[in-house]
């Protein structure tokens, strides 16, 4: 079987595989205070232009999301985010298990605007029991989205601008950062998101590393005791430099904006395909994951020999489904697929 069902499927990159081993033995002290995370934290400051930030690595991306989003909220408040945020309806609650609400916003597409931002705040304080009513506190997106969309660079300056206006921090959720940034049309760089965010996540574990995450925090009062909360919410590695290894290597020689032109790269050949076939698309992604929606026995067909996930129902004989691929695709199995799809 191929595996196309999601984009962290396999191990890591060789380079990080190697550099891991070249330094196993080597003694550097703990909890990200090692020489190694220092330089990622660099290297990840130059692609932001340079910025006064602080950076952070974590093991996973849910960590991080409550993490962050924790040092932002007081305990009256909640964070708003579209209905299909990955805080919303992919992390078991883990938000809401730190004693914060997630505020989630209606979208067809994955993403919130600056719009339905605004419109959200003004009613909270419009309502005269607005006391008895969760605060909207923060704003989180992901970028891309749960369902490869993006946010261009107009649409962010925008939710940037609304929630500076009512003092609100925005948060972005980049698991897939380097699919979001290197994806036709969305005219967005790294430094763009250190100026635009007060925080948001730069992702290792679907981007080609072992595991990890880089938090890169902008705004003061996050910056303030961050390393406090990272310990009390467990994510505090004792082997940080771990971490700190995989992201030097992702950063040097532009090989994390490489595995995510890769991994968008051949999903536009999936897509292609699908459009040739007639197939139509739950939403138009122009990242690594794809969402066709083909007749339930050319999925039954496909489904002897490909994995894919299954998204939803769509009429009693049509299923959307996607299909995502990652860093280390093989474009030979691209090529079978859409082969296969062609001959459907």
């Amino acid at each position: 079987m191929i595996l196309f069902q999601c984009d962290y499927t396999h191990g890591a990159h060789p380079n990080i595989i190697e550099r891991l081993a070249q330094t196993n033995l080597e003694q550097t002290p703990g909890y990200g205070e090692d020489h190694y995370c220092q330089e990622a934290a660099q290297l990840i400051r130059q692609a932001c232009g340079g910025a006064d930030l602080d950076v952070h690595f974590m093991v996973g991306g849910t960590q991080a999301n409550f993490t962050v989003i924790s040092s932002a909220l007081r305990p009256y408040q909640g964070v708003l985010s579209a209905e299909s945020g990955h805080i919303n309806v992919h992390e078991t609650g883990a938000v809401e298990a730190c004693g914060y609400k997630v505020l989630p916003l209606p979208s067809s597409d994955g993403k919130i605007t600056a719009q339905q931002v605004e419109q959200a705040v003004t009613a909270h304080w419009q309502d005269s029991t607005h006391e008895h009513i969760v605060q909207p506190g923060m704003v989180y997106i992901s970028q891309p989205t749960e369902v490869g969309t993006i946010y261009t660079k107009e649409e962010l300056t925008a939710l940037s601008q609304v929630c500076r206006k009512f003092g609100l921090p925005l948060y972005a959720d980049g698991a897939r950062l380097a699919c979001g940034l290197t994806a036709e049309g969305c005219g967005l760089t790294l430094a763009d998101m250190a100026r635009l965010c007060d925080a948001f996540t730069i992702g290792g574990t679907k981007m080609g590393a072992l595991f990890g995450e880089a938090v890169v925090l902008t705004h003061p009062a996050l910056r303030k005791d961050f390393r406090y909360l990272i310990k009390q919410k467990g994510g505090m590695l004792a082997k940080g430099r771990l971490l700190g290894i995989q992201f030097c290597e992702l950063f040097q020689n532009d090989l994390y904006w490489q595995l995510g032109r890769h991994a968008n790269s051949l999903a536009m050949e999936i897509r292609r395909a699908c459009m040739e076939k007639g197939y139509p698309f739950l939403v138009d992604s122009p990242t690594n994951q794809q969402f066709p929606i083909l007749p339930d026995s050319h999925l039954e067909r496909l489904a002897e020999k490909y994995v894919y996930s299954y998204t939803q129902r769509m009429d009693e004989s049509h299923s959307a489904v996607r299909f995502c691929t990652c860093w280390a695709t093989r474009k030979e199995d691209v090529d079978q697929l859409v082969k296969d799809i062609l001959a459907l």
